[in-house]
């Protein structure tokens, strides 16, 4: 039993100061954990039972499919991820140190080197295949900007599998087994969540899906299509790419004087307003203009090398899409010092001319889909108050190739069917994906096959945030009073709120206290003398635990008031039946 009178727990009345997201404001209010550096949190005793409730549910459905648990140290040495070239890909975010030998090490990440390490030196033969195994452990990254509390830490707990499969049949089949396993593992954690098409970035391979929790506060952008189901992560979605264009009406490119256009509203503007330049047939919009975005691409080596995207003036560059498409390279801004190494990027008036040939000016020029063959623009013409009118795609400008970099807007025509996407927020709570033999080649990880043959194994990798969890839980469950836990992640079943200045409620409230223990019942018992009713209750909606019992002045009619904490319902039951009620209420499915 959990007394609140010795509980290790200080209710906060304020926000903390930086909170920035509704589980990062309640937790610390609730005292369920605590900040100790930059995206480094310690756990409180009721933050860590929601914790081990959480992992434990898990590791009972890892369990229940079949997989094995294993464990590794999160001090790790450079060696197995130089070869898979991690050391240098994960840049900044890898905590890197070394010790008394002056010997390089890291501190772990994610494990796939690992594992694939482990699997090498026990397994030789197919017969020891299909395999699935997992761990539950403490990863670190070097977040540059660690944010909303236990969200976005440097470190924090995740499950990570792995399967081992003799062909991509067999990892077929271990990857539904996961999928399965994932869908009863966060239906029974309550939450509500999308399975969306993404990418699998730094870790490599092919399929792949996140478990996104549905949030408006989430990082993640998805899209969904109403009419034929489709969902993707925003990184992972295809633009519906338009039909070529005949352009053979189109009068030849020519380029106007256009001073006062800084932005692309007021070059439409001018466009349509000056008679030689209107279009003949309908007026230009912002979509007709040809939008061209520096960015500094840096490889794992440093080097800076710079990249033009053309896109439609009504679009902006998503920088992590284009991340996405051109990963490992990292994106940064084109700064001012840039511009005056690259003078024939003129910045504001930039046009494909001088991109589309790497002969004539070194750069490469990368174009959204929907610039195709026979499209007709309005663009930059490299000169300061000057643009080109009538430029069409293929006739007068080439490219180097086409990149997935625009922002994915509600109404876009889906890639499979056309109809209108819509845009959604969520929390990345789990990702699946099929590694294939990145990791495997690299270590040198091969089996004999039925016909005495060395064949490389193919691997999947399947994580779950854990600790990210237990906040995306709380995102999802509360009001503006406090939390709402889900009664199996709850650190208790049921709180107890004896009042009153009297003996007997706090007699009967201990009584009742005691016998539900016994019965199987978690209880937080609020057995403090001299705290006003008011308080506790404020505490009791703050903690979130889902069942409230207030023992006060009811005893004398012999009655206990059960509160549900999600619904708000109320209800008086006699004391006589409190017990048999209580335990009904917890088990009941």
């Amino acid at each position: 039993m959990l007394r609140m009178s010795t509980l290790f727990l200080r209710t906060l009345r304020e926000d903390p100061a930086d909170a920035e997201v509704p589980s990062h404001r309640l937790l610390v209010r609730g005292g369920y954990v605590r900040r100790i550096g930059p995206g480094i949190w310690s756990w409180l005793p009721l933050g860590y039972l929601v914790y081990r409730n959480v992992e434990r549910i898990v590791r009972e459905e890892m369990d229940n499919a079949g997989f094995q648990e294993v464990h590794f140290p999160a001090l790790l040495p450079r060696e197995p991820y130089e070869k898979t070239g991690r050391w240098n890909e994960y840049g900044d975010n890898l905590f890197r140190l070394q010790d008394r030998k002056k010997a390089d090490y890291l501190l772990g990440p994610t494990h796939e080197e690992m594992f694939t390490l482990m699997v090498k030196g026990e397994y030789s033969s197919y017969k020891d295949l299909p395999l699935c195994i997992y761990h539950i452990q403490i990863k670190y990254r070097d977040e540059a900007r660690p944010r909303a509390g236990i969200l976005r830490a440097r470190e924090f707990v995740m499950k990570d599998s792995y399967s081992f499969d003799i062909n991509d049949a067999g990892l077929d089949i271990s990857y539904q087994r996961h999928r399965d396993s994932y869908i009863k593992t966060f239906d029974r954690l309550g939450m509500n969540y999308e399975i969306v098409s993404a990418m699998s970035g730094a870790m490599g391979g092919s399929k792949s899906e996140e478990f996104l929790a549905t949030c408006d506060s989430g990082e993640d952008t998805y899209v969904k299509c109403p009419s034929c189901g489709l969902a993707a992560n925003v990184e992972a979605i295809v633009t519906r790419v338009p039909d070529e264009i005949d352009a053979s009406a189109t009068p030849a490119a020519h380029v106007e004087d256009t001073p006062d256009t800084p932005t692309i509203a007021s070059l439409v503007e001018v466009s349509n307003a000056r008679a030689e330049l209107r279009r003949s047939d309908r007026d230009w919009h912002a979509g007709d203009t040809l939008k061209n975005v520096v960015v500094m691409q840096v490889d794992l080596e440093g080097n800076r090398t710079p990249l033009v995207i053309g896109l439609p003036g009504d679009r902006e560059v998503d920088l992590k899409r284009v991340e996405a498409a051109l990963h490992p390279i990292a994106i940064e801004a084109f700064e001012e010092e840039d511009f005056k190494k690259h003078p024939a990027l003129v910045k504001g008036y930039i046009g494909p001319e001088v991109l589309g040939l790497k002969s004539t000016s070194g750069i490469q020029y990368l174009v959204d889909p929907r610039v195709v063959k026979g499209s007709r623009w309005i663009t930059g013409a490299n000169k300061r108050g000057n643009h080109v009118y009538d430029l069409v795609a293929g006739r007068d400008f080439s490219w180097d190739g086409v990149i997935e970099a625009a922002e994915v807007r509600p109404g876009d025509g889906c890639s499979n069917c056309a109809a209108e996407v819509t845009i959604a927020r969520g929390i990345e709570i789990g990702h699946i994906f099929q590694l294939g033999r990145k990791y495997a080649e690299a270590l040198d990880l091969k089996v004999l096959d039925e016909n005495g043959e060395l064949v490389t194994v193919t691997m999947g990798s399947y994580g779950i945030g854990v600790s990210r969890a237990v906040a995306t839980i709380a995102e999802q469950s509360h009001d503006e009073k406090g939390l709402i836990w889900p009664r199996e992640v709850a650190p208790a079943d049921i709180h107890i709120i004896a009042t009153g200045r009297d003996d007997e409620p706090f007699d009967v409230a201990l009584r009742m206290s005691e016998e539900l223990e016994a019965s199987g019942v978690r209880v937080l018992f609020d057995d403090r003398r001299g705290v006003s009713p008011g308080v506790k209750f404020n505490d009791s909606e703050l903690l979130g635990i889902p069942t409230i019992a207030v023992v006060g002045k009811g005893i004398a009619d012999g009655v206990i008031e059960l509160r549900d904490r999600k619904s708000g319902d109320q209800a008086l039951v006699p004391v006589s039946e409190f017990i048999s009620e209580v335990v009904s209420l917890v088990t009941k499915k």
